[in-house]
């Protein structure tokens, strides 16, 4: 039986200038365990530099209920456009998903050097109907880059 396809989308705004924004994404393998000590409890570089497309990075993450891995691959990276992409190759994501999973950052500036936007999304096959939409990663992704954010404003 075929999975379910499906998208999640977020969009957040945030204070800091899209450069600065786009730096610290650039830099999360550094940055995410500064920004949120307790959830990341550890981040391994598997292959490449975390920056360019190839890297193999493998996540530890204290979900408050359960610690859980993924590991994700950079699929490709423009910095000019400011935007990544990136897929989760392994870990316990893919109990729930197909290994098709993909995700999708970028960081627009607003204007006026006013701060910026940053657009979230993943692209998924569930392995089965009954997987529940995977709000809890949109959410988590909503949680995690106001705090970058605010890491970068009082840094």
């Amino acid at each position: 039986m075929a999975g379910v396809v499906g998208k999640l989308e977020a969009e957040i705004e945030v204070k800091s200038n899209a450069d600065k924004f786009w730096n610290a994404i650039r830099d999360f393998a550094t940055i995410l365990p500064k920004v949120s000590p307790s959830v990341y409890k550890s981040i391994h570089i598997i292959q490449g530099d975390a920056k360019v497309p190839g890297s193999i990075i493998k996540y530890t993450l204290d979900m408050g209920n359960e610690v859980v891995t993924v590991t994700e691959r950079i699929e490709d990276v423009d910095d000019a456009k400011r935007t990544l992409i990136y897929s989760v190759i392994d870990g316990d994501l893919l109990k729930y998903f197909k290994s098709n999973y993909k995700g999708y950052i970028s960081v627009t500036p607003k204007g006026d050097d006013n701060g910026s936007i940053v657009k979230w999304s993943a692209e998924f096959e569930k392995v089965s109907q009954e997987v529940p939409e995977p709000i809890f990663i949109k959410e988590f992704a909503t949680k995690m880059f106001p705090k970058i954010d605010h890491y970068l404003l009082s840094a």
